[in-house]
């Protein structure tokens, strides 16, 4: 913004911009005479000529012309949709860097909005992203939800453009599983061949909305789901046929009538096959039916679950609260360790599923309940004292309730496994049990999983433990696949460190005399005028308090370690 507030770019005007950083939302962003400038597909320190698409009151969108000077993690997108399409935010940056950026989002949101100091940051996040193994990360989703619309007069499926509801047709997806990149094309053939109407979302007419496709992990069972503008699907009998040519194990619709971009409707009817998919996991069976939530990045859920468990240490004396316990997951790995496991979800088909895998896999020491966890829990605590030793949360991106915050911290649980999609709503939930009047918690661990390559994403799993508590929580969980980190270069500009020491320790500036005086410290090269002056004048030296600033960046840059 100009000194005199007004806004100094204007639509379709083209200028040199540098990229300071990536944002949250994976786009470039710079400053162009001190205006926000945010452009996908630009990475930090790259520079480029880009055209302004849009303009708002503290920030503006613009497209790249051109790339003049490219950043050492670009790498050639794989997708001819990248960029274009919605999905893969993060297609032009490699996959080591994309794991150190997760790592850095999940960083700065614990500091800025969950108010963890910076050093208590770098001692308690995990150094290394848990990423994917090789090339893992193409085609991992087992679950594929494409819209449908009419474009230039043909029933097209695909993805929805960049902030738009316009469709993309995209038969090939890098990410989704080959399975559902060859049932698509066959769906989509034979709905034109049917004349089934497509939905319009102008004019509210139209039956076929999206088509979902979901795959087991070993991808013999697959189930389909056509959400219906609609009570009822022509020709089912030809179409419940069709899917059974296609190797489709279970075919149902899903009745969405409502004028809403929220996907499903609330009631599915089986047109064919089994009610359910079944997946297996880490020995166990589960039932999935097409509303109910299951990850869908089958070989990172293990490593998620996996980190939860180790975190929660749970004993066979524990009782334990799954909330927000989708189809019973966690709750069952959970119940091979402890005295006994209480889940509550909000959708009745997940707990539906729940009880029938926790019957399929003869465990008999857990509860379900179906309801909020934020009236569930406080509920059963209050009304009939049902206390736990370890609660775990996997709550929406939206976060947990306050209500169920608060239970939390009258119940008192010795430790807390904190799940979350999103690391804002994480950080604010997690300031709330450890930073306010009545908190009682510390952060001992936290990791961050890359369950969504490519795009912006990224899983995170916290451990707190009670203030009070008796036993000591000291966990190490060092991840089993980071060889990807040999492939790092780590590297920062004076710059760089200046500005993330401004904003992390209160604006406080160092010299670049100052960090080469540490860097030396740590063995790492410098030039000559930096570390002796010139002649004879003295040289001042760091003061501790900007020593420890400059360690605490030069670690956050993984320029030394921990």
């Amino acid at each position: 913004m100009s000194a005199k507030g007004k806004v100094p770019v204007s639509k379709n005007q083209e200028f040199e911009l540098v990229i300071d950083a990536v944002n949250d939302q994976g786009d470039g962003l710079g400053r162009y005479q001190g205006f926000a400038i945010m452009v996908p597909g630009l990475l930090a320190g790259e520079k480029a000529l880009v055209h302004v698409v849009q303009v708002r009151a503290h920030f503006a969108y613009a497209k790249i012309v051109q790339v003049l000077v490219s950043s050492e993690d670009r790498v050639d997108p794989q997708c001819p949709l990248n960029g274009k399409c919605g999905g893969c935010q993060l297609g032009h940056m490699s996959y080591p860097a994309q794991l150190a950026y997760k790592h850095d989002k999940v960083a700065e949101k614990l500091i800025r909005t969950g108010h963890f100091s910076p050093e208590e940051v770098q001692s308690k996040l995990a150094p290394v992203t848990l990423g994917m193994n090789g090339d893992q990360w193409q085609h991992y989703r087992n679950k594929a939800q494409f819209p449908v619309q009419i474009i230039n007069g043909k029933a097209e499926a695909g993805f929805y453009a960049l902030h738009s509801h316009r469709l993309l047709p995209a038969y090939h997806c890098l990410l989704q599983s080959q399975t559902a990149n060859r049932m698509i094309q066959d769906i989509m053939e034979e709905v034109r061949i049917c004349r089934l109407s497509v939905y319009s979302e102008e004019t509210g007419k139209g039956l076929l909305r999206h088509v979902l496709i979901r795959t087991s992990s070993d991808n013999k069972q697959v189930s389909a789901l056509f959400v219906i503008n609609g009570s009822t699907l022509p020709h089912q009998d030809k179409w419940a046929a069709f899917m059974e040519r296609e190797g489709v194990t279970s075919f149902s619709v899903n009745i969405n009538q409502a004028n809403t971009n929220v996907i499903l409707g609330r009631s599915s009817k089986l047109v064919y096959g089994n009610q359910y998919l079944t997946d297996r996991m880490d020995g166990l069976t589960f039932q999935i039916s097409p509303e109910s939530f299951y990850q869908v990045n089958p070989q990172q859920t293990q490593k998620l679950y996996q980190t939860a468990l180790d975190f929660a240490a749970i004993k066979d004396s524990d009782t334990v609260w799954d909330a927000y316990c989708g189809i019973g997951t966690i709750s069952l790995f959970l119940a091979r360790r402890a005295k006994h496991v209480y889940g509550v979800e909000i959708v009745p088909a997940a707990i539906e599923n729940a009880k029938m895998n926790a019957k399929a896999n003869k465990i008999d020491n857990v509860t379900f309940y179906c309801g909020s966890a934020e009236k569930v829990m406080p509920e059963e605590y209050r009304e009939h004292g049902v206390k736990a030793d370890v609660v775990v949360v996997d709550p929406p991106r939206s976060g947990c309730d306050k209500a169920l915050l608060d239970t939390l911290l009258d119940m008192k649980p010795d430790r807390i496994v904190y799940v979350s999609c999103d690391p804002a709503t994480l950080s604010r939930d997690l300031d709330y049990l450890c930073h306010q009047e009545k908190s009682c918690y510390g952060l001992v661990k936290a990791q961050a999983v890359d369950m969504f390559s490519n795009t912006f994403h990224v899983e995170t799993c916290v451990l707190l433990v009670h203030n009070m508590s008796t036993e000591k929580f000291t966990v190490e969980y060092t991840p089993k696949d980071s060889s990807y980190m040999e492939k790092l270069t780590p590297n920062a500009t004076y710059r760089e460190i200046q500005e993330w020491i401004a904003q992390n320790y209160n604006g406080m500036k160092v010299s670049n005399l100052y960090i080469a005086q540490v860097k030396q410290k740590y063995g790492i090269i410098e030039r000559e005028n930096y570390n002796k002056g010139e002649g004879k004048a003295k040289v001042p030296k760091v003061t501790p308090e900007k020593e420890k600033a400059i360690e605490a960046a030069l670690r956050h840059f993984r320029l030394i370690e921990n």
